[in-house]
Formats: structure tokens, sequence, C-alpha cells
């Protein structure tokens, strides 16, 4: 079917999509900015920082398989309002974290449990309110990406609202560190926690499912479904109370394949987020304001690879490969690509500029391949379980970055106290480099060639 003509409605939804994923990054990146200060005026460590990030990824991890079904349950548009509503809420309690830390640790203390720093109490309880609300976006996106896209432009639409990551991304170490000069850290949580609640009230308003969207015209509808009837009469039909089990989802290896996937993946992306500011500072004595730059430049390199790799499998799908074939060979030149962070440690003492570039590369494929995988599970499932799947590979995801994220601290820790921390940022940045390799190889073996799922 021809998409000249019949109405651009459902890039309205990708751009709300967005906006969306743009909030999403920007409030998860502020801890990270202002953590070479917090860590000074605190006195926390690399481990007492991997913890506090830590306890964001394992909140995230647990909520995401939560998360997924809760919003094929209830619906896309009273999830994610109820998801943003969260986090917003999540990102503005860090500003009272001191006080929350007292709370908590009267708390522990009246149960006989262990006390920590209130500073780390305080931060650990804020990221974890933070991920329970910020595990519900991408569920919620991927879903509804499904149900306003056809099959062949749900990895273009994917890498258009997944590049919201990136734009949140350059816009935090160009407002935080100048938030932060001119009113205090603790504003700069309140300010950009609120911008959320903007966004709610767009969402309110321009989205509903393309059944009961009133903008949405009869040919954009029908183009919207026309592919769609490998995935049977009732996702054709919008019908989303079928009943499954995550047992039953657990039983297909395409679960399995995109749960490893975003296992072995995930990591490297909050690595590169939570850490790069602490790796520019303890490396080349940056602070605050001297971030903007470098960092912009480098995240300014991965919207990129987000809208490029969410185009680049309509290369081989044009030439008569599957959806999901494509994609697969374009993951498989993608994962080639971060290689090129191996060369970020030898060539850094030349200028800080060669790591950031390098880095930037990296993390521009990353979000290439996120854009991919993300959508191999639309691909493969049907609409109403696309969101569970998700919040399954989410949860495999977020369980990743806990490992490389306590893993990472303990070697800085370890290298640090030997006067030799490069060391173990070489370490880190060698395991960032080859991880996608290694979870294309296990994708592939799982899910060789394209199969639908239609019998839940």
């Amino acid at each position: 079917m021809n998409s000249q003509g019949i109405g651009k409605y459902r890039w309205t939804i990708c751009a709300l999509l967005f906006f969306a994923t743009t909030i999403n990054y920007l409030d998860r990146q502020v801890l990270s900015l202002l953590a070479p200060a917090l860590s000074n005026e605190f006195g926390w460590s690399n481990s007492d920082y991997a913890n506090i990030t830590a306890a964001f990824q394992f909140v995230y991890a647990i909520a995401m398989i939560f998360a997924g079904r809760f919003i094929d349950k209830i619906g896309t548009k009273k999830a994610f309002m109820l998801a943003i509503s969260i986090w917003s809420l999540g990102a503005i309690m860090h500003a009272y974290s001191l006080f929350f830390g007292d709370l908590v640790n009267t708390v522990a203390a009246t149960l006989g449990l262990a006390v920590v720093p209130v500073s780390i109490a305080g931060f650990m309880l804020s990221r974890a309110v933070l991920a329970l609300g910020e595990a519900g976006n991408f569920p919620a996106a991927i879903k509804a990406t499904a149900e306003y896209f056809p099959k062949k432009e749900r990895s273009f639409a994917t890498g258009i609202f997944n590049s919201g990551a990136n734009i949140g991304a350059v816009l935090a170490p160009i407002s935080v560190p100048l938030i932060a000069s001119a009113w205090g850290w603790q504003a700069t949580f309140i300010i950009i926690g609120a911008v959320g609640f903007f966004w709610l009230g767009c969402w309110m308003i321009f989205y509903d499912t393309p059944e009961q969207q009133r903008r949405l015209s009869a040919a954009e509808l029908a183009y919207i479904n026309h592919d769609q009837v490998q995935e049977g009469t009732s996702a054709v039909a919008g019908n989303t109370e079928k009943k499954f089990s995550w047992m039953q989802l657990l039983a297909y290896r395409q679960t399995w394949s995109f749960a490893f996937g975003k296992f072995m993946t995930d990591g490297v992306w909050w690595f590169f987020l939570f850490w790069l500011p602490k790796y520019l500072a303890a490396q080349y004595g940056m602070q605050s304001t001297d971030f903007v730059v470098p960092l912009a430049v480098l995240y300014s390199m991965t919207m990129v690879g987000s809208i490029g790799g969410g185009w680049f499998p309509t290369y081989f799908i044009k030439r008569g490969d599957s959806p999901y074939d494509g994609r697969l060979k374009a993951m498989l030149v993608i994962a080639f690509i971060p290689l090129m962070v191996l060369l970020a440690q030898p060539l850094g003492g030349i200028s800080y500029w060669l790591p950031v570039i390098f880095i930037g590369i990296g993390a521009s494929a990353h979000q290439a391949w996120s854009a991919n995988i993300f959508t191999t599970v639309s691909d493969m499932f049907p609409k109403h379980a696309v969101a569970s799947v998700v919040g399954i590979g989410g949860m495999a995801g977020g369980l990743g970055g806990v490992l490389i994220t306590k893993m990472g601290g303990w070697l800085f820790d370890y290298y640090g106290a030997l006067g030799q921390l490069s060391t173990g940022y070489t370490i880190m940045f060698a395991l960032c480099a080859v991880a996608y390799l290694v979870a294309w190889s296990v994708m592939k073996l799982l899910v060789p060639r394209y199969k639908i799922i239609s019998d839940i």
C-alpha cells in the first residue's frame, strides 16, 4: 500500500514518544553530571556512587517486567500517564535526598537494620522512585509504535523516538551545569523534574488508540493495519484481552533472544551515561561546565546512530529480506562498530577529544542497535504481548546494567588505590566494545530464522 496521501498523524504520536524519551534521559542523567561535585561534597567513593546508580538499575530491572504486563493490561495511554508522573516526582525527590535519607535510616534503625550515610540512603531512594516510573517509558513507547505503525516503518519510528535519549543526553550537559551554578544542585533536580508534567498534558490531549483516534483518517488507519494480518485476527481486531502468562512467553526462544541481547548491551549504554562525567573528571581534571562541549558533541553523534540505525534495515528489506532478517543483518554490521572504543584509552593521552570521539562512535552504534533490537519484538510477537516481552528484556537489560555498574565501581576503586585508574577504564571499555558481537551471536543462535508467534 502506498503511504502517500493517507495522512501523517502517526508521526504526531512518534513526536510525543520522542519528547517523552528526551525527558526520560534528561531526568536520569542529572545525577551523573553532578556526581563529581556531589562526590566531593558528600565524600562518596566510586563504589558508593556505583551503589547509588545500581539502585536505579536494579529497581528499573524489576519494574520493567511488571511494567510490560501492566501496560498490556491497562493500555498505553493510562500507563504512560502514570509512569511519567512517578518518574517526574522521583526526579524532584533528589533535591530532598537528605530529608529522605534521614527518613530511610530512621525506619531502618526501627526495624533493626543497618543504616548507611544519609546522602547515600536518600539518593538511593530517589533513584529507586525515578526508576520505578522510567521503567514504563520503553514498553509503552514500543507498544504505541506497534499500534500506530505498520511493520516496515516501525524500526524507523523507533529510531526517531529513541533518538530522544540522545537529545536528553545532549541537553543535560548544557543545562545542568548552568542551572546548578546559578541556583544550586537542588534546584536543578526540581526544575528538570517538573518538565515531565508539561508533557503529561500534551499526552492526555493528543493520544488515543488508533481505533478511537478522531484525528486519524480511515485511510491512515487502514495503512497502519494493512500488514498485520500475519499476527492473527485477534491482533488485527485490536483485541488486547487474550490471556497469557510470563511462563508462556519464556517458553519461546524469541523472548530469550531479545532478553540476552538486552542483558549484554543495555549496561554499556548506562555505563557511558552514568560514568562519562566521572571519567572525564578523573582522567582529565574536568569540572562542572567543562563537560558541556565534549558531552554535547558525544551525544549529538548518537543521534546519527539512532535514526540511521532505524533506517538501515530497510536496505535489506527492500532487497527481499523479511523484517526480522533485515534487522539481524543490520545489527551484525552495527555490532562491529563499538570495537572503536578499544582505541579510547591507548590514544587518550594525545587529547581528551580522541576518547570522546571513539566513545561517541560506540554510543552511536548502541543507539542504532537499540532501535533494531526493540523492533524485533514487534516483528515476532502480536501487539497484545509486545509490552510484556519488552518488559522481560528490559529486566534483563537492567540486571546487566547493575552488573556492569558494580564491576566498574569496584575496578575503579581497586586500580585507583594502586595509582592505575586508567587500567580500570581500559578493562571496562574492552568489555563494552565486544558486548554487541557476543549478543548478536547468541541471538542468531537462538532464533536463526524469522518466525512469528501466533499462538498467544
